[in-house]
């Protein structure tokens, strides 16, 4: 065996022997305009896909499909992927379903950002930024989430964070305190706004 060969013979028996990484599969890299957020693992993400409802695509619980309040997914036609869409394209964690439900049952075509990686234990977790039907030629950008809760909670108008007027994180404060441990320990640790 030369000394080329057995560098070559080397070499591809440590590939072999890496980790199976998001680049694996297939490539949703091009065409992408997704903004990054640089967060670990991510990788600009455009594809087609049909928006169903999780519980009805994963357990058969259809009854209730394509409602508020309930987990959409994306199922991607290049692989059959289910993708979990855990985020919009504000800066605020608050999902995604929102943006989609009007989608539910569609297939559509979106852009932003799949977080990858084995290490993490993060598999198709999808951070939606745009979406547009199939055939449309206008996007629609995914932020219309803190528009949605403004509209549902009319009487949490003010200035600052959504959610330090949410009726709903309000009720959990007032009953559990600002730790959720109780009133009695939020008392002892003296804690303010």
């Amino acid at each position: 065996m030369t000394r080329t060969s057995l560098i070559a013979a080397l070499l591809a028996s440590v590939v072999a022997g890496l980790p199976a990484t998001a680049q694996d599969g297939p490539d949703f890299s091009e065409g992408s305009e997704a903004k990054p957020w640089n967060l670990g693992f991510e990788q600009p993400a455009f594809f087609r896909a049909r928006v169903v409802d999780m519980l009805c695509e994963v357990a058969g619980d259809c009854d209730s499909a394509c409602t508020p309040g309930r987990q959409l997914g994306l199922l991607r036609a290049a692989d059959g992927v289910l993708t979990f869409p855990n985020k919009n394209g504000q800066p605020a964690f608050s999902g995604a379903a929102v943006e989609l439900l009007p989608f539910c049952g569609e297939e559509v075509e979106v852009d932003g950002l799949l977080i990858e990686d084995d290490y993490v234990g993060a598999t198709n977790v999808y951070l939606v930024q745009t979406i547009r039907r199939v055939g449309d030629s206008e996007w629609t950008k995914a932020s219309r989430w803190t528009k949605n809760w403004a509209d549902e909670h009319p009487e949490a108008k003010g200035k600052g964070p959504w959610f330090r007027r949410d009726p709903r994180v309000l009720s959990q404060i007032a009953e559990h305190g600002y730790l959720g441990l109780g009133l009695s320990h939020q008392e002892a640790w003296d804690i303010t706004r």
